[in-house]
């Protein structure tokens, strides 16, 4: 009967000491998640990026503001086409609130092979681009840009998340958040219905 009542006494301990362990994780891995929850970028605002000249750019100084970010390159097929027409998107709406954000890569085909200098200067020069240019990024893989990764986060592509090509669009609304996505193909002009129910001048 003594050797019930201590067996009785062990058990009991035992579901007290596991129900104190198990509240206490849940309160880590609460508080654990929450602190995740909070460091996590929330917008495009939560970022600093560099810009061409290597300087840094908090990306909140575009707050209130429709934001076209594209990943560009110099010697592409589609290089031609898309700064055409991101020129005449960025004049037209620039007074309205617009900004177009360029991001050099080198990842396809190794179509963006100049330096930073090199590309300021064939930017300005040959594609007349006013818009802001960036630091040369990586936007896939290990070493990807944290602001693409956010991207591709909030938006993924018909077929995974990575970014397929150079001139992957992305628009941004006011607010900060990623709203839409659009492929290589999608001509620059395409996306103006959209740009301008987000401004509210549609």
């Amino acid at each position: 009967m003594h050797f019930f009542k201590i067996a009785n006494w062990i058990a009991l301990l035992f579901l007290c000491f596991s129900a104190f362990y198990y509240y206490q994780t849940g309160q880590i891995s609460h508080s654990f998640l929450l602190n995740m929850a909070e460091e996590s970028p929330k917008s495009i605002y939560d970022f600093t990026v560099k810009d061409i000249r290597g300087n840094d750019v908090c990306l909140s100084q575009y707050s209130g503001k429709v934001l076209l970010i594209v990943n560009v390159a110099s010697k592409c097929g589609f290089t031609d086409s898309n700064y055409k027409e991101l020129n005449v998107l960025y004049d037209k709406y620039k007074s309205q609130g617009f900004e177009i954000l360029a991001f050099p890569c080198n990842q396809f085909a190794r179509q963006e092979p100049g330096n930073n200098e090199e590309i300021q200067e064939t930017l300005c020069t040959r594609f007349k681009a006013e818009f802001p240019i960036f630091d040369k990024v990586e936007v896939n893989g290990k070493n990807a840009a944290p602001i693409y990764k956010f991207l591709k986060l909030k938006k993924g592509g018909i077929f995974g998340d990575g970014i397929k090509w150079n001139f992957t669009k992305f628009l941004v609304n006011r607010e900060g958040k990623v709203v839409d996505r659009y492929a290589p193909t999608t001509p620059p002009l395409n996306i103006e219905k959209d740009i301008q129910n987000l401004l509210g001048s549609a």
